[in-house]
């Protein structure tokens, strides 16, 4: 796989012109992770590795430096890219707020190289996807380019990163766009993730809007395939209720009953209509939801509709019968999770891809 070679293609120059940002802006090559987390941007890309720096000031060419920075977590010669000092790190449980502790004791779950000074906010704490069922997930989606719509601080565009041509990471939070990046350079590829500080259902629409009739612009880069794995309402989304514990310790997942957890719940909007919206974008669509989620409600999500068969002069008996492929994410005893393939991500139905 092949590294892109020239500052803005595809995507981000799409990003830019939709969002109207500034390559100056976006580009952020002399600011720190601070410095992004305080801004305004509406696009952040990350760059590739910066020349370590010498004790003369000087890069290797013998070229000026810019302003010394503080090195961080990542070490000298990563400085552009430590998010250091924007949220603590945690070596001792002691250190860690009560209600965090048992995501800490999983911490290399989490990233296996935390060790080396991976960084989670509080909401990437309980919402990053563990690194092995981030890796399968990855593996299942192998492509050209691949779209994490809510890449939070990272987990599954650091795998997708190891699987797919382009990764696309797109987040509203500056903050953990740059914990994001931060952590994709100890894995080793930040080189190989674009990072976008933008709403999807914002850039969802602008990015459909230019394939529309009448339009002038025309897409740079097509979108292999798009990762959902949208806000579930925070810890509690389990048992609607945040005054519960979610797993006591020793008990499986099959010892538990919960309630199912519906789309409606989904955040920003209702998880359906974020479905729709995405496959107007491509059929291959990965959607990460909660091990409770209703199975009649994701099975729903195909339900064809007779006028868009008609828009397309097919008659319903004619239309070969799309299938969700359901694979559940276990860790050991307990099942944490489910990704729900669509398209051509379904085992049986690869033709759709």
């Amino acid at each position: 796989m092949g590294k892109r070679q020239s500052t803005f293609t595809g995507l981000s120059r799409f990003a830019l012109e939709a969002f109207g940002t500034s390559h100056g802006e976006s580009s952020n090559s002399n600011r720190t992770p601070v410095e992004e987390s305080q801004g305004s941007t509406s696009a952040t890309k990350k760059n590739t590795r910066p020349a370590p720096q010498t004790d003369s000031g000087l890069s290797p060419a013998g070229e000026p430096s810019h302003k010394k920075r503080k090195t961080g977590l990542l070490g000298p010669g990563y400085e552009e890219f430590d998010a250091t000092g924007l949220v603590p790190y945690y070596t001792e449980s002691s250190e860690v707020p009560e209600h965090l502790r048992k995501y800490f004791f999983q911490r290399e779950r989490y990233f296996s190289l935390y060790a080396s000074g991976c960084l989670l906010d509080e909401e990437g704490w309980y919402s990053v996807t563990p690194e092995l069922i981030a890796n399968q997930i990855a593996e299942r989606c192998r492509c050209g380019t691949i779209l994490d719509a809510f890449c939070g601080v990272g987990g599954n565009a650091i795998a997708f990163a190891q699987t797919c041509e382009r990764v696309i990471a797109m987040d509203t939070s500056p903050t953990r766009l740059a914990l994001a990046r931060h952590n994709a350079t100890i894995y080793g590829v930040q080189d190989r993730i674009e990072f976008i500080q933008a709403d999807y259902l914002s850039f969802a629409r602008s990015y459909l809007s230019t394939s529309s009739p009448g339009c002038s612009q025309t897409r740079q880069r097509k979108i292999d395939v798009v990762f959902l794995s949208p806000p579930w309402g925070g810890p509690e989304y389990i048992s609607g209720d945040s005054s519960q514990p979610l797993e006591p310790e020793g008990k499986s997942a099959h010892a538990q009953t919960h309630p199912d957890f519906g789309l409606a719940s989904i955040r920003p909007i209702h998880g359906a209509e974020l479905f729709r919206l995405t496959r107007k974008i491509t059929q291959n669509v990965a959607y990460f939801l909660p091990r409770n989620t209703s199975l009649q409600e994701i099975s729903d999500l195909l339900v064809v509709e007779e006028s868009n068969l008609e828009a397309k002069g097919k008659h319903k008996a004619d239309a070969r019968q799309e299938i969700v492929e359901v694979e559940e994410e276990w860790m050991g005893p307990k099942l944490k999770a489910l990704t729900c393939y669509f398209g051509g991500l379904a085992t049986g139905q690869e033709e759709l891809f």
